[in-house]
């Protein structure tokens, strides 16, 4: 067994390294840590003890182990950057489980987890169909070409996830933009938690008047159910509105870049239709846009893979780096459709395991499908390098792609 006691400042790393070299691989610096996969770091602001996780077995350890928790108080940061665990948990909105642990996360999460079946979702493939085409169908009216993020990878999901929640699509630019804000991690916290709250008093106000006059969405639901407050149901909502539209958009348009930009895999993309479910996965490994990672905090001592992590440590799972890492998957820095990718850590692991991931696959397989089909000679309108990426985003990707065809 090992542990940090008595390590000095030297010995230990000085948080997880993010800035990126390239578009599409992990930061140098982080890969470069992989010889251990689970290390001890300083954090920031002032330097205290924890853990950084590279490696793709002991993440999954992690997560899935209780000891480890998320309803706790996070004011340590694996980057200068306030973590986004720091800010959320300055201020954490009834009903947001995904700052809860059992049994509360459990109570509030199944109101839910029936609505993202695999069988819910198969029926849900039409509308989302009907709703790609006519992005397509906008896209063909507007000329030969368009900002994909504007013009189809963030209405795609923000439309889908409005419909099932009920929220109205007209007042998208306000929630899209406080979520855009809350997910900044160059603003301060008390600007990211300002922009988290006026989604969750917008929520508020719609709560009520879904008790009033329900309707057949989601969030009729949730405001109808008795055993949840006003403020549980919104905050339970608020969890889907952001994830279900921000994580999506953002491999829509940063999986249409990587294909742009590996030709030989779109051309095996477009080979056939099988092909759609096994690229998913691999862009879902191989861009892991939650390139922050995940933030635990060890509620007791725990030991994991002989490694002592003391109570109270916060422990980062680098979610970029065990999804390439060659323990698990041969030549894990390539990108190849044909790789099975399965067991990836993009939407997580354990009881946190993101609840809308079936739905987050439907749309990306729809998504691509349809897009690259429609335009058989779809290409960037501007050289690759003058292509914004969301380096400052808890979640990656980038800030518009214009494309023509």
């Amino acid at each position: 067994m090992s542990s940090t006691e008595g390590a000095t400042d030297e010995a230990l790393p000085y948080g997880m390294p993010y800035e990126r070299e390239t578009r599409y691989d992990p930061p140098a610096g982080l890969m470069a840590l992989q010889d251990r996969p689970m290390r001890p770091i300083r954090y920031y602001p002032d330097g205290a003890e924890g853990w950084l996780v590279t490696g793709h077995a002991e993440g999954r350890k992690v997560l899935a182990d209780p000891r480890f928790v998320t309803g706790e108080r996070f004011t340590h940061s694996p980057t200068e950057l306030p973590h986004v665990f720091v800010s959320i948990t300055e201020q954490v909105p009834p009903g947001f489980f995904l700052f809860y642990d059992p049994p509360e996360h459990t109570r509030l999460r199944r109101k839910v987890t029936g609505v993202f079946t695999v069988k819910r979702m198969k029926d849900l493939e039409p509308r989302i169909e009907a709703i790609v085409d006519d992005r397509i169908a906008a896209m063909r009216a507007n000329g030969n070409e368009a900002d994909l993020v504007r013009d189809f990878a963030l209405p795609v999901p923000s439309l889908v996830i409005c419909e099932m929640l009920g929220v109205p699509y007209e007042d998208r630019d306000a929630f899209q933009e406080n979520s855009a804000t809350m997910l900044d991690l160059s603003l301060s916290v008390e600007d990211r938690n300002k922009a988290m709250g006026a989604i969750f008093a917008y929520l508020m106000q719609l709560v009520p008047a879904k008790r009033a006059a329900p309707g057949d969405d989601m969030l009729s639901a949730l405001a109808a159910d008795e055993e949840l407050h006003e403020s549980e149901a919104a905050g339970v909502a608020l969890i889907l509105l952001v994830a279900g539209h921000e994580t999506t958009a953002n491999m829509l348009a940063l999986g249409t870049f990587a294909l742009l930009e590996h030709p030989d895999q779109l051309a095996r993309f477009r080979a056939g239709p099988e092909t759609a479910p096994h690229a998913v996965e691999e862009l879902l490994r191989y861009l892991t846009v939650a390139h922050n990672g995940i933030m635990r905090i060890a509620k007791e001592d725990a030991e994991i893979d002989g490694q002592l992590i003391k109570a109270g440590q916060h422990v980062t799972v680098a979610l970029q780096a065990a999804n390439r890492d060659p323990r698990k998957y041969e030549l894990p820095c390539e990108l190849d459709l044909d790789r099975d990718a399965q067991g990836h850590l993009a939407f997580g692991h354990g009881v946190h395991q993101c609840v809308g991931q079936q739905l987050a696959r439907v749309e990306m397989r729809i998504g691509f499908a349809k897009l690259f089909a429609a335009f058989p000679d779809l290409r960037l309108a501007v050289p690759s390098g003058d292509i914004p990426m969301r380096s400052e985003m808890n979640v990656y990707g980038v800030h518009t792609l214009p494309v023509a065809w």
